[in-house]
């Protein structure tokens, strides 16, 4: 690959900044095409990953804009308006105590309408059945594992009701323009696709469901978070979500090219 000999070989996107607004992110093919066509301008700002500043790009592709015809026009003073440690919104992963502590906070939320549903569908009187056949059963296993057995069937309607009722709160909060749960929207974070943007009921649905995967391998798939790249959870990774810093509305949408038009839109 061409380029500044810390860039590695592989492809890189790139984030362009013009007139104080990101755009992107761009194959980087794209951006040195868009450079010696005079699309883009030397003097528009360059983002990509590793970097602690927005570059001009002619610092970052010095050999495509030496050949680069001048712009039209000068754009207008972008670095002003942006502090040198912005950071595209896409990197603002938000971390896993943040996320414990807003699915602490949904847990709370959700407490007495659980509640409520659960003595609807008969839990309580379950539960009292259960006490009472396991004082009965006076330490026979075979009279204990009975008991368990019709307190699982009497539980169902209970937990049944109890599951689509998390459903329903986690995918239609975070598939709204809130893009978050009561607890994410107090710890300020949402969450979004791939490309920041906001998710679909479908894929918030989808999103829920593969929690309980997440949860059935011992909580490894919601401990993931605090390890991987992009603080991912096994879920998220499954559902092609991300949980970034930041409410719905106060960052800009990343926009791309249409596909396969060879131009660039700003």
């Amino acid at each position: 690959m061409r380029g500044n000999a810390g860039w590695s070989n592989r492809s890189m996107e790139i984030w362009i900044g013009r007139d104080g607004e990101r755009h992107g992110p761009y194959k980087e093919d794209d951006v040195r095409a868009w450079l010696r066509s005079g699309q883009l301008s030397r003097d528009d700002l360059g983002w990509r990953e590793g970097l602690a500043n927005w570059q001009p790009l002619s610092v970052l592709f010095p050999e495509e804009t030496r050949a680069a015809p001048p712009p039209f026009a000068p754009p207008a003073a972008a670095p002003a308006a942006w502090p040198s440690h912005d950071m595209p919104a896409l990197e603002d992963h938000a971390g896993f105590w943040k996320r414990v502590a807003a699915y602490i906070l949904d847990g709370i939320v959700l407490w007495i309408p659980n509640l409520l549903l659960g003595n609807l569908f008969g839990a309580r009187e379950a539960e009292l059945a259960l006490q009472q056949a396991q004082a009965a059963a006076g330490g026979n296993p075979d009279l204990l594992l009975q008991a368990m057995n019709t307190y699982m069937h009497d539980i169902g309607p209970a937990a049944l009701a109890q599951l689509v009722l998390g459903w329903l709160y986690f995918a239609l909060c975070e598939s709204s323009a809130w893009q978050a749960t009561a607890g994410k929207l107090a710890l300020g974070i949402r969450v979004t696709d791939l490309d920041g943007r906001r998710i679909g009921f479908a894929k918030a649905s989808a999103r829920y469901f593969a929690k309980l995967l997440s949860a059935f391998i011992l909580f490894v798939g919601f401990l993931m978070v605090a390890w991987t790249r992009r603080k991912q959870g096994l879920h998220d990774m499954l559902a092609g979500t991300l949980v970034l810093n930041g409410r719905a509305g106060r960052q800009q949408q990343p926009r791309r090219p249409a596909a396969g038009d060879g131009t660039f839109h700003a």
